[in-house]
C-alpha cells in the first residue's frame, strides 16, 4: 500500500475508512493531488513518484498546530526515495 498525506483546511470533511478519488494537477516539475471535490491537497510530488491510482481510502486524520492532515492509502507499491 502506498500512503500519501493531504492537507485539509476544516475538520469533518472526510472520515477514516471513506473511499476517495483524487485529481492530478501538473506543475512545471511536479504533480500534486486533490481529494475530490477539493477537500484536501497533497504536497508537490516529483514526476518520478507519480501516483498511478486515482482511488484510495482514508487511513487516518490528524490535527496538529498547523491544521488537519489526512493520510490516504492507495493500492500500489510504496514509493522509495
Amino acid at each position: 500500500m502506498r500512503k500519501m498525506e493531504f492537507k485539509m483546511e476544516r475538520p469533518g470533511l472526510l472520515e477514516v475508512g471513506q473511499k476517495i478519488t483524487v485529481t492530478e494537477g501538473v506543475l512545471p516539475s511536479n504533480y500534486y493531488y486533490t481529494i475530490d471535490p477539493s477537500l484536501a491537497m497533497s504536497a508537490n510530488i516529483p514526476f518520478r513518484n507519480r501516483l498511478k491510482s486515482k482511488e484510495g481510502v482514508v487511513a487516518d486524520i490528524v490535527e496538529n498546530a498547523r491544521g488537519f492532515y489526512v493520510t490516504a492509502e492507495f493500492d500500489e507499491p510504496e514509493v522509495k526515495d
